[in-house]
């Protein structure tokens, strides 16, 4: 019902999924943890990653923890957010998916920076970062936090237009291809 979405199709288990996605060859999997069976969400997305590599997929889910949320990121999940994430951000982060993105809910991305902090011990490969202009760090700041484009674009009162385009640079400089590995990178792991 928004525009410039089009839902094809609905799943209701791991082996259905399985299945279907590669026929269906979807741009965006939104995929829930708990499917309610033996295999988990995590388990199809591993499944999956190799036979639709043009398939981007999110999980939704109630899962905080930081164990689900590594297992979803390593099994190929590109995106993990919550399923109490209002609607706008919802659909904001299937765009920013598409897009090449990686979206975060705020506070897995929180669990996810601390993770590295932890594991690293500092707080950003210097050479790297040498490259980023002051606004691109203070972008990659950002994108750490889990703000959505559009949220970035109204702190630093620039366009979401603007945020793409620093993004895309911040990518390119730090040779990464998303989010994840740029914050991975900005906390020097």
């Amino acid at each position: 019902m928004s525009d410039g979405f089009k839902c094809i199709g609905t799943i209701g288990t791991a082996q259905e999924a399985i299945s279907q996605i590669p026929i269906l060859k979807p741009d965006v999997v939104l995929m829930d943890i708990n499917l309610g069976s033996d295999e988990t969400g995590i388990d199809c997305v591993k499944a999956l990653k190799h036979k639709v590599p043009g398939t981007n997929f999110m999980m939704c889910t109630v899962y905080e923890e930081n164990e689900k949320i590594f297992q979803a990121l390593t099994a190929g999940a590109s995106g993990y957010i919550l399923k109490k994430t209002a609607p706008t951000q919802m659909l904001e982060a299937i765009r920013e998916l598409y897009l090449g993105g990686a979206p975060m809910s705020s506070q897995i991305a929180r669990k996810v920076v601390a993770a590295f902090q932890q594991k690293s011990g500092s707080s950003g490969d210097i050479e790297s970062l040498g490259t980023l202009s002051n606004r691109e760090k203070e972008i990659l700041e950002q994108l750490s936090k889990g703000l959505m484009y559009k949220e970035i674009a109204a702190e630093l009162f620039i366009s979401p237009e603007t945020v793409r385009k620093h993004v895309y640079h911040i990518y390119e400089k730090l040779h990464v291809t998303n989010r994840i590995e740029a914050v991975n990178k900005f906390f020097g792991r």
